[in-house]
């Protein structure tokens, strides 16, 4: 138990570590599209100004100055294309770096359900121990079974409670109740 203990504080941390890694990399991610999105919001309705210009003179051909102006436009958009192009590309490859935590959570996150595993099975260790004689064999027969329907959904989600479900823990009140019925 003693172990056990000691490894609480550091899986605190791990957790900590990995909420922090997971902020960071949503607020790269999400700074970038505030960069990138900008960018490219410019260019439509430019882009729609200019195809409606196109359309009008196909249906009835402009003038030689206004022609001479809507290729002067037309020329000026395109000559900003490869602009807004570049500044997008050289934001949209941060997103990438941003989810690499993803590995070294996955990693933090074994740690701590490993530590979470071993705590277990000691508290369950030290009430089998603890637990009036009588009571053991049926204890020990619930624990066995919780523990591999447990294991089963471990790593589906986090557990939710669907309507009917009776064997999931909702409060401290139900745990406080398991362990008075336990004899402590």
């Amino acid at each position: 138990m003693e172990a056990a203990a000691e490894m609480v504080p550091d899986a605190c941390d791990r957790l900590k570590y990995v909420a922090t890694m997971t902020e960071q990399a949503a607020e790269r991610a999400l700074n970038v599209i505030e960069l990138a999105k900008p960018l490219q919001e410019t260019m439509q309705p430019d882009v729609q100004a200019l195809d409606a210009r196109w359309e009008q003179w196909y249906g009835a051909p402009l003038e030689n100055a206004e022609v001479k102006t809507l290729l002067a436009d037309t020329r000026g958009f395109l000559l900003q294309v490869p602009v807004h192009m570049v500044a997008t590309n050289e934001q949209l490859p941060e997103i990438m770096p941003a989810q690499d935590f993803q590995d070294l959570i996955g990693q933090v996150i074994k740690k701590i359900t490993d530590v979470v595993h071993l705590i277990e099975q000691q508290l369950l260790g030290m009430l089998l121990e603890n637990i009036a004689p009588g009571r053991r064999e049926q204890f020990a027969a619930q624990a066995v079974l919780a523990a591999s329907s447990t294991s089963e959904t471990l790593l589906n989600s986090p557990q939710i409670n669907p309507e009917g479900r009776t064997d999931i823990v909702q409060d401290q009140t139900q745990v406080d109740d398991l362990l008075a019925s336990l004899g402590f």
